[in-house]
């Protein structure tokens, strides 16, 4: 009987056994960040079971039989995983399994459907460099965006202000901003009359940037102004992951304090994402009373579905700002670097831009997607100055007569206004199959400007001339594009670029006609702008590329108002060769360039006056840029690691005239010269970052900059140049995680702390007096040394 028994309990304990039971557990985390993803659904397929993870990211799967199987891991906004997993059923002391699972973001989150229709790809022939929030997030203490990348090939930054907070600027490759196509999300930022940026009026955009691309030379086909030294493609903020909140405060010499709040919602039922941003900045400047107030919020919201998304981002700058335009006379220089002439208390510039910005982004099938976005700005504003001793005529004001006097000139106090509209769409399709991708899109926007400009106040005049309008004009510039791309892997190793845009404008302003009478004008200009490269990979580490471009750029508002249809200047053109060899692995990251960018027609100033007597610029036939640039990132330790760049470069005007005024006669002097420098083309610029951690959560970044001596004009003169200039600067930051908070950083930075004095901006102007030429140079001092201490709270 207990033999029966025993053979019983055996029988009944296998077939338990051959039925055991088993669970897989682990935690669903964000690809990149590593952060927890709650409420991700996890499953096997062809069976019932499934999980959700928790706000911790945590799932388990329980009563899981032995056997092969496959999980499923599915989250709005990222990429279906599937993991194979095999359950050993003779395994009866590990009885639950752990599989972390980590997921990837969908092109339709991450909001790189329409990357390829605005953006260089990796491995395009074209030379480029992507920036992420993170690399430099270190330097976000308040200055603006010029100085977050005054540490990229070719780049030099500039301020007014000279403390890098007010009225900023940058040149890439010696091209200034109105050279620059400037887009965030695609929508261009361009002013579409003067063609340049004033970054002025988004201060502390780059909290609320997720990545830039920089890209030189005549760069990929985008909305709005022409590239013609380089491109800023900026990416918003994407979608947070969970719920946070940062309040971040800084503070440094010139009284400068920054401060601003940013939290978002995190994914709400994994599809509804909300984030913003309010910033405050304020500086004293470096410069005499060149003080700036600056106020700026940001949002983003939308919907994240699974195959399409509806994105809203509107942002708005506020700026007031002491005005520091004149600059510094040469002499001045040497006895006062502050000095600034404007005293009238209320010389000032005020402006409040509005950006409002609706994305759409639908994918078709796995291999078409399409993309549709409308925007609007809304900006206006005005710049006060004193006058003195003005010609009354001049502002249609009528003469004083006090008895038998009668007076024509009077100290003046004026508003010059601009009231503007930008609006239009932009679309995109894109179409990828195997080695073959396809973008086809474009845009149409329209500006409607008003300039008006007006008398506040007088001398000898009563309250009745107050806000005297004397000048009142409008304009409406109207610009259409269409183009194609397509890249074709050809095979491992060989790829192409092939790039085509049709860019048609139509420019309606208030200007001179042939008899010198003011009327309406109408300007109409169509373009096409080629591109074509190759990238050839020779291995996994090492590639070389090749492209030809083509570029087209119209002239601007002042081009056209101040000249007559017979002096007008014509459009510009740039033919662009770049050359370059990247290497790539996984502790350096370096890449050689070589470029020749050929101008037809080039605009410079010369000093001439055209038929209305106005010192427009004017069309030089011939004239080139061609150098040689190189980068390396190299991770030297894990706790070391370094970066460098340097530029060699020659600008040249093959032929130039220079005309001075000659008060003698009131005639211009003309001379002329070969192979001279285009002003403000340094020849030589480098930088470097060294990036050293010695413990947990503390790093020290050190970092230089050297720019080579720069010319004011298209002379040649030395005695008309910006001094080369090497300045250091040096941060040190610490985080650590308290209980009660996320994180807590703290952050320390001393700028040219080596206290070197220099100039990164000028003008320069000649004339003959009495028989005697004089030449006068102003320069915008830059700070010494100063420091700025940040502190950052993040729940």
């Amino acid at each position: 009987m207990k033999k029966i028994l025993i053979i019983l309990m055996v029988f009944a304990f296998a077939i338990n056994s051959s039925k055991a039971q088993f669970s897989i557990s682990g935690f669903v985390k964000d690809n990149e960040s590593k952060e927890s993803l709650p409420g991700a659904s996890v499953s096997i397929t062809k069976s019932s079971k499934s999980s959700m993870s928790d706000y911790y990211g945590k799932y388990k799967l329980k009563d899981i039989p032995s056997g092969k199987i496959k999980i499923k891991c599915s989250y709005i906004g990222y990429q279906d995983i599937y993991i194979d997993a095999d359950i050993d059923k003779n395994d009866t002391i590990n009885k639950n399994y752990s599989i972390d699972i980590n997921l990837q973001k969908s092109p339709i989150m991450l909001g790189e459907t329409n990357i390829f229709a605005t953006r260089l790809p990796d491995k395009s022939p074209a030379t480029f460099k992507n920036i992420t929030l993170k690399e430099i997030e270190y330097k976000n203490q308040g200055q603006d965006l010029p100085f977050m990348l005054s540490h990229t090939p070719s780049v030099v930054a500039t301020s007014d202000a000279g403390a890098g907070v007010g009225y900023t600027s940058l040149r890439i490759r010696g091209s200034d901003l109105t050279r620059v196509n400037v887009t965030v999300n695609g929508i261009p930022i361009n002013d579409p009359e003067s063609h340049g940026v004033f970054f002025v009026n988004m201060p502390d955009f780059f909290s609320s940037i997720d990545n830039i691309q920089v890209q030189r030379g005549v760069g990929t086909s985008s909305n709005g102004a022409a590239s013609f030294g380089g491109s800023l493609n900026m990416q918003t903020i994407k979608p947070s992951i969970k719920p946070y909140c940062e309040i971040n405060n800084a503070a440094g010499t010139f009284n400068t304090f920054k401060h601003n709040v940013m939290f978002g919602t995190g994914v709400i039922d994994g599809k509804w994402s909300f984030d913003a941003r309010l910033s405050k900045i304020s500086s004293d400047g470096y410069v005499d009373r060149a003080w700036s107030d600056l106020k700026s919020y940001f949002l983003t919201g939308g919907y994240f579905g699974k195959t399409y998304s509806l994105k809203a981002v509107v942002f708005s700058g506020k700026e007031n700002t002491y005005q520091s335009w004149y600059g510094v006379s040469e002499n001045m220089l040497k006895e006062n670097r502050t000095f600034n002439q404007y005293t009238y208390e209320n010389q000032t510039d005020n402006y409040q831009q509005d950006h409002y910005q609706l994305i759409f982004t639908k994918d078709i099938n796995k291999n078409l997607n399409l993309n549709l976005a409308t925007h609007y700005t809304y900006g206006r504003g005005y710049y006060e100055e004193f006058k003195d001793q003005q010609d009354l005529a001049k502002y249609t004001l009528p003469n004083v007569i006090y008895g038998m006097d009668t007076i024509t000139n009077s100290d003046i106090i004026r508003q010059l206004w601009l009231d503007n509209d930008f609006y239009g769409f932009t679309y995109s399709g894109n179409y990828v199959k195997g080695k073959f991708k396809l973008s086809v899109g474009g845009a149409y926007n329209i500006y409607e400007g008003r300039h008006y400009d007006k008398v506040i106040w007088a001398s000898n005049y009563d309250k009745s001339a107050l806000n005297h309008i004397y000048d009142d004009n409008n304009a409406v510039k109207k610009d259409f594009n269409v183009f194609g791309k397509i890249y074709y892997q050809m095979n491992e190793k060989l790829s192409m670029l092939a790039d085509l845009q049709y860019r048609n404008i139509n420019y309606e302003f208030l200007g001179f006609n042939e008899l010198f009478e003011t009327s309406n004008q109408n300007v109409t200009l169509g373009f096409y702008n080629p591109k074509a490269g190759i990238n050839y990979q020779f291995n996994k580490i090492l590639a070389t590329y090749f492209s030809v471009g083509i570029g087209n750029k119209e002239p601007n508002r002042n081009d056209y108002v101040e000249s007559t249809p017979l002096s007008r200047p014509k459009s510009e053109q740039m033919y662009d060769y770049e050359l370059g060899l990247r290497f790539n692995t996984s502790k350096i990251k370096a890449e050689l360039a070589a470029y020749y960018m050929m101008y037809d027609n080039q605009l410079v100033l010369t000093g001439k006056l055209n038929d209305v007597g106005a010192y427009t610029r004017t069309n030089i036939p011939e004239s080139y840029r061609r150098g040689i640039e190189f980068s390396v990132d190299y991770i030297i330790t894990k706790n070391i690691s370094i970066y460098l760049d340097a530029t060699l470069s020659q600008n040249k005007i093959k032929h130039f005239n220079e005309y001075i005024d000659n008060y003698d006669d009131y005639s211009q002097v003309k001379n002329e010269y070969n192979e001279t420098d285009i002003s403000f083309s340094p020849s030589v610029i480098s930088s470097s970052i060294i990036k050293y951690q010695p413990i947990k959560n503390f790093s020290i970044n050190l970092s230089n900059k050297y720019v080579g001596k720069q010319y004011l004009d298209n002379t040649s003169n030395d005695n008309r140049k910006l001094n080369e200039y090497f300045i250091n600067d040096i941060n040190f930051s610490y985080s650590f995680n308290p209980k009660f908070i996320r994180e807590v950083n703290i952050n320390f930075s001393i700028n040219n702390f080596m206290d070197k004095k220099y100039e990164s901006n000028g003008y320069s102007y000649s004339y003959i007096y009495f028989g005697e030429q004089y030449t006068e140079n102003y320069f915008y001092p830059q700070a010494g040394i100063n420091y700025m201490v940040g502190l950052a709270f993040k729940f």
